[in-house]
């Protein structure tokens, strides 16, 4: 019997239902909660991240959080990251076949994701992992009897499958064989709870499906939600520029914070950082009756977000630059110069200049007024 020591069981299930999206099912989480404190074995958590892009945000750091959650309680929490699955594609949410990476895309992807994701995670208590392991190894038959496990009609229940289908949308048979790999990782695995996102409960399902006919114990399939961007409309997400980077700068951490609309840092308080939920509850209210300003809400919030991720002192450098620039008209100690080679569109100057990720996010900035020449906006 190993050492470990947890907390009470309410006490952990408060916390890791804390912003959760689907609990599948909550019994069987309290049971397995029961049994890891009585014998003083922690849980396997599993979570999987396909490296299809170098770059994580904050839209992935809602699921980071949640791991920490279970790391904090004393539980094995492991990263899998999927450098076989992101070799065939997640389809979850797309209207067309993802273009298939090749394994050095993946594995220079990878090499990045475990650099980022210790922004969060505590390195030592972290168990990396990689599904090439044991899913290169099923070879060719043994991937067919995996396949032999569902039926298409089960595959077809998922909504982006059926969306395509109906739509007269090509589905590539490679596609079918995505949840089915993924829900192998978990019998690998022997996992206790899947962790994902709320898009992804199909995929989580065909794992616990798995491990039923598998005769193991069916895992746990804990979701969060997906993260609103800063735009305030759109799931955050780089293809739209309305994203935070983990690796941005202090100055993009705080600026971009700031840029939300008002009623979105409520969730973004919830998701992102540990303010208790009556605390949360309690600034929401003096807002609404005028007590404390939002902007003083959001300050506190874009300040605690870019401490998480570089430091206190960093952030308050952040805050007292942001102040300068946008509440007293001033500039920045530090100013870019860029050299401008015969007529351009602004929106263009603007990703040229890094001062905008992409042109979607460079027009919304412009739109907001946040882009002024010779000081007219």
């Amino acid at each position: 019997m190993s050492e470990a020591h947890f907390p009470p069981v309410d006490e952990q299930l408060a916390l890791l239902q804390r912003g959760v999206a689907d609990l599948v099912d909550e019994t069987q989480l309290r049971s397995k909660v029961e049994r890891s404190l009585a014998t003083g074995t922690p849980l396997t958590i599993k979570t999987g991240f396909d490296p299809s892009t170098p770059d994580l945000h904050l839209g992935h750091s809602v699921l980071l959080h949640k791991m920490k959650h279970f790391q904090d309680l004393g539980h094995r929490v492991i990263f899998l990251i999927g450098d076989f699955t992101g070799m065939i594609g997640d389809p979850t949410g797309k209207n067309i076949t993802r273009p298939q990476l090749t394994r050095e895309q993946v594995l220079e992807n990878a090499e990045t994701y475990e650099r980022q994701v210790f922004h969060i995670l505590d390195k030592k208590k972290t168990i990396v992992d990689f599904n090439s392991k044991w899913l290169g190894e099923l070879g060719s038959d043994g991937m067919i009897r995996l396949a032999g496990r569902y039926t298409l009609a089960r595959m077809m229940e998922r909504e982006d499958f059926r969306t395509r289908y109906t739509s007269n949308q090509p589905i590539s048979l490679h596609e079918l064989l995505y949840p089915l790999a993924q829900g192998y990782d978990s019998i690998a695995l022997e996992a206790d709870v899947e962790l994902g996102g709320h898009d992804q409960i199909f995929n989580l399902l065909v794992g616990r499906d798995l491990m039923k006919e598998e005769g193991l114990e069916p895992q746990v399939v804990l979701t969060v939600p997906l993260l609103v961007g800063i735009d305030g409309t759109e799931k955050m997400s780089k293809s739209l520029g309305n994203h935070i980077a983990l690796e941005d700068s202090p100055r993009e951490y705080f600026g971009k914070t700031m840029s939300i609309p008002d009623d979105l840092m409520w969730d973004w308080y919830l998701l992102l950082t540990d303010l208790p939920e009556d605390e949360i509850a309690r600034r929401r209210q003096q807002v609404e009756t005028g007590e404390l300003h939002p902007k003083k809400v959001k300050e506190e919030l874009a300040a605690l977000l870019t401490a998480d991720y570089d430091g206190t002192v960093a952030a308050a450098a952040a805050a007292r630059e942001f102040e300068t620039v946008f509440a007293e008209g001033g500039l920045p100690d530090d100013m870019p110069l860029l050299a401008l080679t015969g007529p351009i569109l602004l929106a263009a100057a603007l990703v040229d200049a890094e001062l905008a990720a992409c042109k979607n996010e460079a027009r919304r900035l412009i739109q907001q007024g946040a882009v002024t020449i010779d000081g007219d906006k």
